[in-house]
């Protein structure tokens, strides 16, 4: 049986809607922050808080497979 669009955009956003804590195992034990969420405060700091910036950084995630959320929240927020 075909996925729905919703299942396909469930699978697809997996990653961003997971707490850091759950995804990670090198985020905190408790942060219980979505990757999306942690994705969006990196690019705000970095974009001195201005949000149509990081906005258009964060809108390519939405079209990113689950392994490339991972790889790229690893490289912007792993300390």
């Amino acid at each position: 049986m075909a996925e729905t669009a919703e299942e396909k955009v469930e699978e697809r956003e997996r990653v961003l809607d997971t707490p850091m804590d759950k995804e990670f195992d090198w985020a905190k034990k408790d942060d219980t922050t979505p990757v999306r969420d942690a994705l969006w405060d990196h690019y705000m700091e970095a974009d001195g808080r201005d949000t149509m910036k990081t906005e258009a950084k964060m809108h390519p995630y939405l079209d990113m497979s689950n392994d490339e959320v991972a790889a790229n929240a690893e490289k912007l927020l792993k300390n």
